[in-house]
């Protein structure tokens, strides 16, 4: 801490996360564990079996491999910092650290909230387009929707990176989390969070519920193409070209939802912090697993890297 003036200025916050559980300290930090390694190795497989096999090399595949990258390093942002407090006395963390964790997660938060629109969309071409999807869903577009999710994450993030560098902290200095979130630092912040929170409002209104919109009214016209399909056989297949980006997108949209909802109350319960777990740890892990369970092209994929790792 340090006085500016008659004022006593924050310099580092205390990040609560789960130091209230001592007697369990030891299997929540081996559960938690497993699950990060866990998530790295399931999506940073997903990326190589994508990149090595010729026959993934189609939109769905190039949108996916780009989902496990953001997944791996949005639940870095937070996953390190949450296990290394376990063994640490002071959970300690400086504003500028706090401010920087909260950039990453958030640009890739908003990141993958674009993402999974642009996946929608290329759903909605391949059933409701089916004839013309190679044309519609081009190289560079996928490209361009790719690196417009990033330059969005960038954008909005960058933006409250800078509000919360503007912000004062008088005390207290205690955040009842495992990770630094907007809405927290808002209610410690002895600064006029106006804008701050004004500007939250408005990218959460672009990028979570017009996102949101987009996402369903794609779907809408999804099913009503489905229903159309005459054969029990066609509309199974075509249900299971969208079903795992439809479970892995409503699991993204109604955890981030409850989180949001639970943070801008000032939720601080255990209950809220497990959810917060649920949204930034597991669902990272889950997603992969998600798209690749009853993926035929990924299980023939694996079966010929299994034959080609045959022949050496």
């Amino acid at each position: 801490m340090f006085r500016r003036g008659n004022i006593t200025e924050i310099t580092y916050f205390i990040l609560l996360g789960f130091s209230d559980f001592h007697r369990i300290k030891a299997v929540l930090f081996v559960v938690f564990l497993v699950i990060y390694v866990t998530t790295l190795a399931w999506n940073l497989s997903l990326i190589i079996l994508i990149r090595m096999d010729s026959h993934l090399h189609t939109p769905m595949y190039f949108f996916l491999s780009n989902l496990s990258f953001l997944d791996i390093s949005y639940v870095t942002s937070t996953a390190p910092k949450m296990l290394s407090d376990f063994f640490l006395e002071e959970h300690t963390i400086t504003v500028v650290g706090c401010a920087v964790q909260y950039f990453f997660s958030a640009t890739m938060g908003v990141s993958e909230s674009c993402l999974m629109t642009a996946m929608a969309y290329d759903r909605y071409a391949a059933i409701c387009n089916p004839l013309l999807y190679s044309s519609i869903m081009s190289p560079t577009l996928c490209v361009g929707m790719v690196l417009g999710s990033y330059v969005a994450g960038l954008s909005a993030s960058s933006s409250q990176l800078y509000v919360i560098l503007q912000l004062h902290f008088c005390g207290p200095n205690v955040i009842q989390h495992f990770f630094c979130d907007m809405p927290q630092l808002l209610v410690l912040s002895c600064s006029d969070t106006f804008s701050a929170k004004l500007l939250l409002a408005i990218l959460t209104m672009i990028f979570g519920i017009i996102n949101a919109l987009v996402v369903m009214i794609s779907y809408v016209y999804i099913v009503i193409s489905i229903m159309k399909i005459t054969t029990a056989k066609g509309r199974s297949k075509a249900f299971n070209t969208c079903a795992s980006h439809l479970t892995a997108v409503s699991f993204f949209y109604i955890s981030s939802s409850f989180v949001y909802l639970m943070s801008i109350s000032g939720g601080s319960s255990t209950f809220d912090r497990f959810t917060s777990v649920f949204y930034t740890v597991v669902i990272p892990m889950l997603n992969p697993l998600i798209y690749s369970l009853r993926n035929k092209e990924i299980k023939d994929a694996l079966k010929r890297l299994q034959k080609k790792g045959g022949h050496y």
